[in-house]
């Protein structure tokens, strides 16, 4: 007989894992209402978010407004390819006048040995089989007979799989418009030019859109890109973004006015992500604007959002130069925001909401917050900040005002914010964190000790950042969701003072991105959410009316054990709803009794998990960590449940 021996340490580790987890969930006691604002989403124009990503223009470049006004676009037989060199070719034209549009092409064409021009779009453009693409483009015969102007879709070996031709008429500007229908699907064609004749024409705002956008409009937005957004029942739509607002320089900061009015007249500005990382230089990221804050706006609106802009506050970005507006001299900044209120909800006789009227849009936007500032610091901030608040309390006193604590979340900058916001009564701080999955995991009850009685908090930006992963789309992994699940239980256990929420950055063109990790990922023709977009969803669309207590020995449950906890009520639809997060390498068995209220006896568990915590989503996998759903059920108040390890669970039960 051969004797065994188990370690004692393993016997604790058996006796743990065997434990029954006593929950108890107390309906009745209801901690706080739960703002519709809770979960929402932070846009920024970061990883070609907006041009060649949500903006579902395919021609880059097209009005020749980058620095280098041909960017973009190749002569594949001018004289610098020497192919057919004496064929023709382009040359750069200025507008007379102040306009904002400055350049276009004049294009000559000396014989028929055929001169082209070639866009490559934003790393390609992603075209569909048999779906119908929108061109347009102006165009104004100088002189000859430029009989026709194709325009073709290519392969990577130049041939043509979908092609249009116009025929341009006349010397005066014209705008020309016709469709292309490939005949097969390529994630990476490009846009071919050729010219039937001889002679100069000139061309301008080349554009071709996908006709089938989200909503259906005319030069509108990415369809998939925004229903993956529209499925997450976001609260609020942050825009323009972060550092965006703030600019390398002050010259380079985001201005609303610029982005507003007939596209054409909208300044072509340099992306400040352009050369931001020196391991990730994209000097083709430009901003066209082609969504502004009338884009905005309207998408919030059509996602059920409320809108959320965020204005320079007169000081450049920290990080960068930190370029600061004298004091004397922000009036016009501050003005700004009281114009971008009235842009917002003015009647249509005042001057702002004419021009939102002129633009489709009589009915204001019924905008409630703004912020001012994105991620300042220290003295120049708050004495800043300080004339916003006052001018804009005074002029529209229902206006929420968010305000910011510093770029991270603690240490000195982040004390000294606190100290000066609460002084000025702030509305909401805006607090943001990028941290270790760790760190999250360790902080979920970041905010149970926070000031009951000062301002509220807008988690505007966090995400878990794994150590130790390639980076990029792997760094989405489930280690990084499940953290930031754990990390949410505590943002809703304190919905008395949390009010906002939101994951950050958004989205990610997968050949063309700065950072990482992102909440959406896509290419040309695909998108998909990651884990952590899909913990997103979990927790916004089912955020619930009221906070009620859940306990384990008469303690909230911030990760005793590895356990998470949040419990909600909605008296809408008539639900009891339990979000609990398992950080553990083992299951854990729970019985949680339901007091306070009757429940059916089935109700539904939602669980997001994986064995593996680097698996992530792909675009060959875009499923691959994705809510499965199974039936629960509840007898005599007690739900029996065995949490899968490493799991985010949401229980569902309709209340009799």
């Amino acid at each position: 007989m051969r004797l065994f021996i188990i370690p004692m340490m393993a016997l604790g580790f058996i006796s743990t894992y065997a434990q029954k987890r006593q929950l108890e969930v107390n309906a009745s006691n209801i901690k706080a209402k739960i703002k519709p604002t809770m979960y929402g989403i932070f846009f920024e124009d970061i990883n070609f978010a907006a041009d060649g990503g949500l903006y579902a223009e395919m021609v880059k470049n097209r009005s020749f407004e980058f620095q280098d006004p041909k960017m973009g676009w190749t002569e594949p037989n001018s004289q610098k390819y020497l192919m057919n060199p004496d064929s023709g070719f382009a040359t750069l034209v200025k507008y007379i006048g102040d306009n904002v549009n400055k350049n276009y092409i004049r294009v000559k064409v000396e014989n028929d040995k055929g001169y082209s021009l070639i866009n490559e779009g934003y790393r390609g453009m992603g075209v569909k089989k048999a779906e119908i693409y929108n061109l347009s483009v102006n165009a104004a015969q100088v002189k000859g007979n430029i009989e026709q102007v194709n325009f073709s879709f290519i392969d990577s070996l130049g041939n043509s799989v979908g092609q249009v031709g116009i025929k341009p008429r006349g010397n005066e500007w014209k705008i020309y418009e016709a469709q292309i229908i490939p005949s097969k699907t390529l994630k990476k064609a490009r846009l071919k030019i050729d010219f039937v004749g001889e002679g100069s024409i000139d061309l301008d705002m080349i554009s071709i859109f996908p006709a089938d956008t989200w909503k259906g409009r005319k030069k509108g937005m990415r369809k998939d890109l925004v229903q993956l957004l529209y499925d997450l029942s976001p609260g609020f739509l942050r825009f323009p973004g972060g550092c965006i607002v703030e600019g390398r320089t002050l010259d380079n900061r985001y201005q609303w006015k610029k982005t507003i009015g007939p596209i054409q007249d909208r300044e072509v500005m340099i992306n400040r992500w352009n050369t931001e990382f020196s391991h990730k230089l994209t000097p083709d990221y430009f901003q066209s604007f082609g969504i502004g804050f009338f884009e905005y706006f309207q998408l919030a609106e059509d996602l059920g959002a409320e809108p959320l802009p965020i204005l320079s506050c007169g000081m450049a970005c920290q990080f960068n130069t930190g370029q600061l507006v004298p004091l004397e001299d922000l009036d016009p900044y501050i003005q700004d925001a009281l114009d971008l209120i009235e842009f917002a909800n003015g009647d249509v006789k005042t001057k702002w909401g004419k021009i939102r009227n002129d633009m489709g849009h009589p009915e204001p936007f019924n905008l409630k917050y703004i912020g001012v500032g994105n991620e300042q610091w220290g003295e120049d901030y708050f004495e800043r900040f300080k004339l916003f608040q006052s001018k804009i309390r005074s002029e529209y006193p229902d206006i929420t005002i968010v305000s910011g604590s510093g770029p991270f979340p603690e240490g000195d900058y982040f004390e000294y914010g606190w100290k000066e916001l609460k002084k000025l009564n702030v509305d909401l701080v805006d607090e943001h964190y990028y941290k270790s999955p760790e760190w999250f995991l360790e902080n979920a009850d970041r905010y149970d000790t926070y000031d009951r009685n000062g301002p509220k908090i807008f988690a505007g930006e966090y995400a878990a950042h794994p150590k130790e992963v390639k980076d990029g789309p792997e760094e989405n992994n489930w280690e990084a969701a499940i953290s930031e699940a754990a990390f949410m239980t505590g943002l809703e256990r304190n919905a008395d003072i949390v009010e906002l929420t939101s994951y950050a950055p958004l989205m990610a063109h997968s050949d063309a991105w700065q950072w990482a990790p992102d909440l959406i990922w896509f290419d040309n023709l695909s998108s998909y959410g990651t884990p952590s977009y899909f913990v997103q969803k979990l927790f916004s669309t089912n955020k619930g009316t009221d906070l009620i207590s859940i306990y384990e020995n008469g303690n909230p449950l911030v990760g005793q054990q590895n356990l998470f906890a949040s419990a909600v009520t909605d008296v809408d639809k008539k639900e009891l709803i339990i979000k609990l997060v398992n950080s553990k390498s083992l299951p854990q068995k729970t019985s949680i009794h339901i007091k306070g209220v009757k429940l059916t006896s089935k109700g539904k568990a939602h669980m997001l998990f994986s064995d593996d915590l680097r698996k992530s989503n792909s675009f060959k996998f875009p499923k691959a960590i994705s809510p499965v759903v199974e039936t629960v059920y509840c007898s005599k108040g007690i739900v029996e449940l065995e949490l899968k390890k490493n799991s985010l669970t949401v229980l569902k039960f309709k209340i009799k």
